[in-house]
């Protein structure tokens, strides 16, 4: 359980400094969810 945790930490430590602002994720994840859509079939 203790090895998820620092793998779940650290998966978000990376996906947030690949961001350099918080309006900079918001677009990510914008980005994100229009791919997932796309793919949808939407």
């Amino acid at each position: 359980m203790n090895k998820l945790a620092l793998f779940a930490v650290v998966m978000a430590v990376l996906t947030l400094s690949a961001c350099n602002t918080v309006s900079g994720f918001g677009k990510d994840l914008e980005h994100l969810g229009g791919k997932i859509d796309k793919s949808s079939g939407k």
